[in-house]
């Protein structure tokens, strides 16, 4: 029973005069055992068995069970609404479709409700995004483009909307969770795999790696660029981006401004370490932190000391900066996309809190940024090798100084404070600057 048709009959199910039930060829039906109680089918008299569209399939087992957790778009053409299901495996079966292609589906059975009626019936399981419009937008064919996109969660907003906006181009979006691929790793022919799926014909990969998978994502990155597609960010830039240190140390070489900033391994070194960045009030950061976890602002040299050597304790491995007061707690979050700042706007934390992040509580507004901050984001976007960064800039009495280059920046801040389409702009940027084997990652297919 495929779905998602274009219009379904208005009246539904209308009993005939011998008590049989006359169908129109679309009804409303529901699915109550997945809380889904609107969704249009099509009545095929010549399939045998039913079908359902589903975007994204995990099989997993549980208890000696084979299960199947899946993800469906009940309401036509409605990305946004998502309904998450989980059934039992009944069977896998091979089904052939309207065009005589032969599938491997998975089978699950359920309840079905047509008007007053009600019964259990057994459904195959398959993603038909090819035979959608809606899914697919119709484009010039020698343009259209195969894009991965490396994310945990397809549910997330940055996810959402360069999923729909490659989807408005004409190109076919997959999201892909990198730490369920496995790898062929081989000179004569790179693979991945994901979900007993080999993954080839990409055009363009998106990462979206969250800091927690780095080293693994990248790896899977690396593995896209020796099959010859074309990263948005390379894996090279953002293990550069992702190891503070490093990133800092790449800045400094470049002449980029910033936070006079500390390095040091052992506690007997803290005194220097204090004097080196100009003493109390210093902000203390744990290298591997992420979304203002693991900054403290330390008020006095005591307080200082002491958090230094308790990080220090735990073998911790930190970073000692400046403390900037003149910036208010607030810094400038320019979006760089190649060559350009495309937006930017101002991150203000609450009160009482020295740290902007949008996550902590922070605010997001509009803001004008000077020709030479927007000279220093680009610089620093550069100095890591990303097309695709969130240059985070504070505002200092010897001009902008750069924070951190993230290569995964977020797109629901910068999109509701700026009202740009930041998304589309990625996607076009990739359409004009896509080049297979255009990376620094070489194998051979």
């Amino acid at each position: 029973m495929p779905t998602r048709m274009d219009d379904a009959s208005k009246a539904g199910p209308v009993p005939d005069t011998d008590g049989k039930l006359a169908l129109g060829w679309r009804e409303w039906v529901a699915l109550p055992e997945f809380d889904i109680s609107r969704i249009k089918a099509k009545v095929d008299t010549g399939a045998r068995t039913s079908c359902l569209h589903t975007f994204r399939t995990e099989p997993y087992t549980e208890s000696g069970q084979r299960r199947v957790r899946f993800w469906v778009h009940p309401v036509q053409n409605d990305l946004h609404h998502v309904v998450e299901c989980d059934a039992a495996v009944l069977d896998e079966r091979n089904v052939s479709d309207s065009g005589g292609h032969k599938e491997l589906r998975l089978v699950i059975e359920t309840r079905l409700v047509l008007g007053n009626i009600e019964w259990p019936i057994e459904m195959t399981l398959t993603n038909r995004d090819s035979m959608f419009l809606s899914c697919r937008r119709a484009g010039p064919k020698d343009e259209n483009m195969k894009i991965a996109i490396l994310s945990r969660n397809r549910h997330l907003y940055s996810t959402r909307r360069l999923v729909e906006e490659g989807i408005n181009r004409g190109h076919e979006v997959k999201v892909i969770d990198c730490l369920h691929c496995s790898m062929n790793i081989t000179s004569a022919d790179p693979r991945i795999h994901y979900h007993e799926e080999v993954l080839e014909d990409f055009d363009v990969v998106i990462p979206r790696i969250g800091a927690s998978v780095t080293f693994y994502g990248t790896a899977v990155l690396r593995q896209f660029e020796m099959m010859g597609v074309f990263p948005v960010n390379e894996s090279v830039a953002i293990t550069r981006s992702r190891d503070k240190l490093r990133s800092l140390q790449l800045l400094a070489r470049k002449g980029v401004g910033m936070p006079v900033t500390g390095f040091a391994n052992k506690p007997d070194n803290v005194p220097e370490l204090l004097q080196m960045v100009g003493g109390a009030p210093v902000v203390i950061k744990l290298l591997q932190g992420t979304q203002g976890i693991g900054v403290v602002l330390a008020e006095t040299r005591k307080a200082a000391e002491s958090v230094i050597e308790a990080f220090m304790g735990l073998k911790a491995d930190i970073l000692v900066q400046e403390f900037i007061k003149e910036a208010g707690g607030a810094d400038i979050r320019c979006f760089v996309i190649g060559d350009k700042v495309i937006a930017a706007m101002k991150r203000q934390g609450g009160e009482g809190e020295f740290r902007s992040n949008l996550h902590r509580g922070g605010t997001a507004s509009l803001v004008r940024i000077t020709p030479e901050e927007r000279k220093t984001a680009i610089t620093a976007a550069k100095s890591m090798g990303l097309n695709v960064a969130g240059v985070d800039l504070l505002r200092s009495s010897r001009g902008p100084l750069v924070m951190e280059v993230n290569s995964s920046p977020g797109l629901e801040g910068i999109e509701n404070a700026t009202s740009k389409n930041v998304a589309g702009m990625i996607i076009n940027w990739t359409e004009k600057n896509q080049k297979p084997w255009k990376t620094r990652t070489k194998g051979r297919g």
